[in-house]
């Protein structure tokens, strides 16, 4: 029997329950009605990146990237593409590095793009570059297999 899980809406940043037993693509966040999965990555800021790590019981794939970043600009269509195969199993969302620049250093971001993936709130990956969606797919999936 699977357990039920916390999730994080990725609207309004409060906690869900994501029932085992009922299709998680039509979740919708008991708060504000959002859909907590829309196969797109979630814009966050420090605050709701704070609650992604200590509340979500799923993994959370984050992009690290700035709006000057131009293999930043061109990997956003392929990390996208990738909420849409990933997505409800890990949460994908973006940190914009230039909005969030205490986070970014807290994070010992170096350069970007950087993905970061956390299970259980912890890192378990780290990879900077820019990659296709199937790479992001393969590069989560082998991380979460080792994690």
């Amino acid at each position: 029997m699977q357990k039920d899980k916390k999730i994080v809406c990725p609207q309004c940043s409060a906690v869900n329950r994501l029932v085992a037993d009922r299709p998680a693509s039509e979740a919708r966040c008991g708060k504000c009605g959002h859909a907590m999965f829309e196969a797109h990555p979630a814009d966050v800021d420090a605050a709701s990146f704070d609650k992604q790590m200590s509340r979500s019981d799923i993994p959370v794939l984050v992009d690290v990237w700035a709006p000057w970043c131009g293999p930043c600009r061109m990997m956003a269509p392929a990390f996208a593409e990738a909420a849409g195969v990933l997505e409800p199993e890990v949460r994908l969302i973006k940190l914009n590095s230039e909005n969030e620049q205490q986070l970014a250093s807290r994070l010992g971001i170096r350069g970007i793009p950087t993905m970061l993936l956390y299970k259980g709130g912890r890192e378990v990956g780290r990879v900077s570059g820019a990659m296709s969606a199937r790479q992001i797919i393969d590069w989560t999936r082998g991380q979460l297999a080792s994690a």
